[in-house]
């Protein structure tokens, strides 16, 4: 064979090699630029995701805050109302009481008088026998 013609074949491999170097190298960049445009939708979807996170976690803070706040005006609203019915119950127990001692008082001074005022009652016994619960109540 000629030297020219082995030259000739060195050569064009030689250009072949460097053709084939060049376009790995050009693929490489598109596959490197189209990582970054796909690592850039990432974090830009990543950063939208990150503040619906915080928006709809701020909203649930709000709301347990919320449930907290009526879960105590409710206590606070029972533990008054049960406070005005202990207040209550003393004080009707009061009148009770002092409504039984008058009454005796009255027997001991006039013992045919309040026999005929309240025959069938008993102490504790409500007014109005219509009525055995006391009358109009709240339940």
């Amino acid at each position: 064979m000629d030297t020219w013609l082995i030259i000739l074949i060195v050569v064009v491999a030689v250009v072949l090699l460097a053709a084939l170097a060049l376009a790995m190298s050009k693929r490489s960049r598109v596959a490197q630029a189209r990582k970054r445009e796909q690592a850039r939708e990432h974090l830009q979807e990543a950063h939208l995701r990150g503040a619906r996170a915080e928006q709809e976690q701020a909203l649930a803070d709000e709301q347990a805050a919320r449930a907290r706040r009526e879960r105590a005006e409710v206590q606070e609203r029972t533990a008054l109302a049960e406070q005005e019915a202990r207040e209550r119950a003393a004080r009707a127990g009061e009148e009770q009481a002092a409504a039984d001692e008058l009454r005796a008082k009255a027997e001991k001074i006039a013992p045919d008088l309040a026999a005929d005022r309240h025959r069938d009652r008993q102490p504790g016994d409500t007014v109005n026998p219509d009525y055995p619960e006391g009358g109009a109540t709240r339940r």
